[in-house]
């Protein structure tokens, strides 16, 4: 059980697709063990094993003072996407405009090989698809429309992380 370190912007596991989770054994378990102390952290609503250096394909939330959990998730969207103010971890002081979905499920499993299923709307629909597009290697920069993609690229070049 641990607080991981988060991966930023330009490390390779953040642009590389998850595996699938095939066997839940001792390591998956420590692994979901630290994503859950990772997101506890205060103004945290979701961490994916990428940022965290591991390539698999699971991530914790922390939503409205709900924690948990899911491994292999499958993403489902509905309604008309919209802009919304969105920030990620792996690209500290960043806040821009995405464009996201207002509703999202995703269906995958827990650390017992049960069904997991996972839905909401406004924040909870938008960590969701944030946290899964991380899973797929995708960064919350390609939602952007691309004049803020541009402000968004200068503001990493500018940045004392970078």
């Amino acid at each position: 059980m641990a607080v991981r370190t988060i991966r930023v912007f330009g490390d390779p596991v953040l642009t590389s697709v998850s595996a699938p989770i095939e066997e839940i054994d001792d390591g998956v378990r420590a692994l979901v063990r630290d994503l859950l102390d990772t997101v506890e952290l205060p103004g945290r609503a979701g961490v994916a094993a990428p940022q965290i250096g591991v390539g698999l394909r699971a991530f914790s939330y922390n939503v409205d003072g709900e924690i948990g959990y899911i491994l292999n998730p499958v993403l489902e969207v509905a309604g008309e996407p919209e802009p919304v103010g969105e920030g990620c971890l792996s690209v500290p002081g960043l806040w821009h405009d995405a464009v996201r979905y207002p509703w999202a499920r995703v269906v995958g499993i827990d650390l017992d090989g049960q069904e997991l299923v996972l839905e909401g709307e406004g924040l909870m629909a938008q960590a969701l698809q944030h946290e899964t597009d991380h899973l797929d290697g995708t960064l919350y920069l390609k939602r952007l429309t691309a004049d803020e993609r541009r402000v968004a690229m200068r503001e990493i070049r500018e940045s004392d992380w970078f």
